[in-house]
């Protein structure tokens, strides 16, 4: 070959491996994660109480964020979003992997809506207070003021969205107690087999104890429906996400399901509707990391809610065993030793794998997302020690619902999900599914 043909084709095939370079690296961003936050002069959005950051203050905390999941949730199978913000400003944002993690088709994006799971029970919640705060209910007044025939004395409005009603979950008796799986449970099926089955039912009593159950949150909703004159959704989309700018944030009903997210087990099969999957208050509200940001600094100061209803959403209720954790008027919280509160709430669902964490005495917000069923998001929560004292590090926590304990995840063959309902029905602690 002459001198001249060589150095032709040394070039093309130093270009051929410049774009093999380059599609690699874009499959390498596709198929994990892409990384973005805003830039360092971006405080348009930021709410009038909230300081800006300076630019050293957004590298550093980007960094910090960076190093954690790095070592911890980018090292898994993550499919989803995470956004941290300070003083309502993000300061780190990923999105990773696709809607459908399978087919690798419709990469997730800042507008991609995540079943919140059970984190829609802190909606559900702050709603009931916004009527409460409207004088439109009394959290002390009896379930049956406003759900005629619920047949349970001394359970009060209050005692629902503390989880201290005694009633077990929905999710677990109404399926081993006769209900046809091939039907739908509707919000008003919940109420109405409780009616009819309250006497079959292993019913607690009211207020004796902290007992998380879904149904707590489903009967709200029906509360909600009943005192506002409006569906769940609408009331919600007209009191929060329209007013808020929450554009990507919906209930879902079964007129949805051409439009929402599927989940996945962690090995990519993907869980099927079932018959529990349309009942709303304890789930099926969708929404975003950008939206759920919106949805913390409402909740930050006096302003979109009274203080008084702020105090009341966040103060602990269930004292009766010591310990760091607590649950007020539809948020979880840790009540530390140094003084510290952490306020949060988790979800799980299916494969849907929410975390919420919320640090009021900094103004700074963790969110993790995730359709896959990955245990790892609730791990972001040691995070908060980025923030302040939250003694969040040294602990190896799977806080979400039931507490499990945090394991590196592996493709291994899945327990059915009946079979799954059963183990956690035997839980050490009465938390819930989602």
């Amino acid at each position: 070959m002459k001198p001249k043909n060589k150095i032709v084709l040394v070039k093309n095939l130093v270009r051929l491996l410049l774009v093999v370079l380059a599609l690699q690296s874009c499959a390498r961003v596709n198929n994990k994660k892409v990384t973005s936050a805003p830039a360092n002069d971006d405080t348009s959005s930021l709410p009038a109480h909230a300081t800006p950051l300076t630019p050293e203050e957004i590298s550093r905390y980007k960094r910090l964020v960076s190093n954690h999941l790095d070592s911890t949730l980018n090292k898994t199978r993550f499919n989803g979003s995470v956004l941290v913000a300070k003083n309502g400003q993000i300061v780190y944002e990923e999105y990773a992997g696709f809607v459908d993690p399978r087919t690798k088709r419709d990469s997730i994006t800042p507008t991609t809506p995540f079943h919140l799971a059970s984190v829609s029970k802190t909606f559900t919640g702050m709603a009931t207070l916004r009527l409460w705060e409207e004088g439109r209910l009394n959290v002390e007044d009896p379930v049956s003021k406003y759900l005629p025939g619920f047949p349970l004395e001394g359970v009060t409005v209050r005692l629902l969205l503390n989880h201290r009603s005694g009633i077990p979950k929905y999710d677990h008796y109404m399926g081993e107690m006769g209900w046809d799986k091939h039907k739908m449970i509707s919000n008003q099926d919940v109420l109405d087999f409780l009616i009819a089955n309250h006497q079959k039912i292993p019913i607690g009593t009211p207020n004796r104890g902290f007992s998380y159950s879904n149904t707590n949150y489903a009967l709200l909703a029906l509360i909600i429906e009943k005192v506002s004159g409006l569906s769940y959704k609408d009331y919600l989309k007209k009191t929060f996400f329209d007013p808020l700018g929450m554009k990507d944030t919906y209930v879902f009903t079964l007129a949805d399901s051409a439009r929402y997210m599927p989940s996945f087990y962690y090995s990519n099969r993907e869980y099927r509707f079932e018959f529990l999957d349309a009942v709303y208050g304890d789930k099926n509200i969708y929404s975003t990391v950008r939206d759920l940001l919106k949805w913390d600094q409402a909740l930050q100061t006096e302003g979109f809610f009274k203080k008084a209803t702020l105090d009341q959403a966040y103060a602990g209720y269930s004292f009766e065993k010591p310990g760091t954790h607590n649950y007020g008027l539809g948020w979880r919280m840790y009540l530390l030793k140094n003084g510290k509160k952490l306020i949060y709430h988790n979800g799980w669902w299916h494969g849907n794998r929410t975390s919420f964490y919320r640090m009021t005495d900094e103004n700074a917000t963790i969110i993790a997302l995730a359709n896959n069923d990955c245990r790892y998001v609730y791990k972001v929560k040691e995070m908060a020690d980025i923030f302040g004292d939250y003694m969040q590090k040294h602990k190896r926590y799977d806080d979400d619902e039931p507490t499990q304990v945090a394991h590196v995840q592996k493709p291994v063959k899945r327990r059915s999900h009946a079979t799954a309902y059963k183990k956690k029905s035997t839980s050490r602690r009465s938390t819930a599914k989602k």
